[in-house]
C-alpha cells in the first residue's frame, strides 16, 4: 500500500509541475472515447485546475518562500462555492452541487493558468537577476 501510494505521489508531483501534460493527456483519453471535443476540453479544464493549485502553490512556495498561497487558493474556492451557491438559492430557489463543481473548475481553470503563466515569469526573472 505504501509503495502504490508513493507512486501516486510521484505521478502527481510530475504532473503538478507541468499540468499542461496532464490536460493534455485527459483531453486526448475523453476525446478518444466520446469523440466530443467540447466534453473533452471541458473534463481536462476541470482535471488539470487539480494539479494547477499544486503547481501553483509550489511555485510560489519557492519564489516567495510561503506556502500561504495554497491555503488563500482554498479559502477563495470555498468563498465561490458559497456566493455560488447563494446565487443559485436566490434564483432558482434550490443548490446544484454539480454546477458549482464544474464553475469552479473551469473558473479556476482560467485563473490559476494566468497565475502559473505569472509565476513562470516572476521566476525566470528572478533565476537571471540571481545568475
Amino acid at each position: 500500500m505504501s509503495a502504490l501510494f508513493g507512486w501516486l505521489q510521484q505521478l502527481y508531483t510530475f504532473l503538478a509541475l507541468v499540468p499542461f501534460v496532464a490536460f493534455f493527456i485527459v483531453w486526448v483519453a475523453v476525446y478518444y472515447y466520446t469523440k466530443d471535443k467540447r466534453r473533452a476540453t471541458h473534463l481536462s479544464m476541470d482535471i488539470t485546475t487539480l494539479f494547477l493549485i499544486g503547481s501553483v502553490a509550489f511555485m510560489s512556495r519557492n519564489l516567495f518562500d510561503s506556502g500561504m498561497l495554497l491555503w488563500t487558493i482554498v479559502l477563495l474556492f470555498l468563498v465561490a462555492a458559497g456566493l455560488l451557491g447563494n446565487m443559485q438559492n436566490r434564483l432558482k430557489g434550490k443548490i446544484d452541487l454539480i454546477k458549482i463543481a464544474r464553475t469552479l473548475g473551469r473558473l479556476g481553470f482560467v485563473l490559476l493558468t494566468a497565475c502559473y503563466v505569472l509565476l513562470l515569469f516572476i521566476g525566470i526573472g528572478k533565476y537571471m537577476i540571481n545568475s
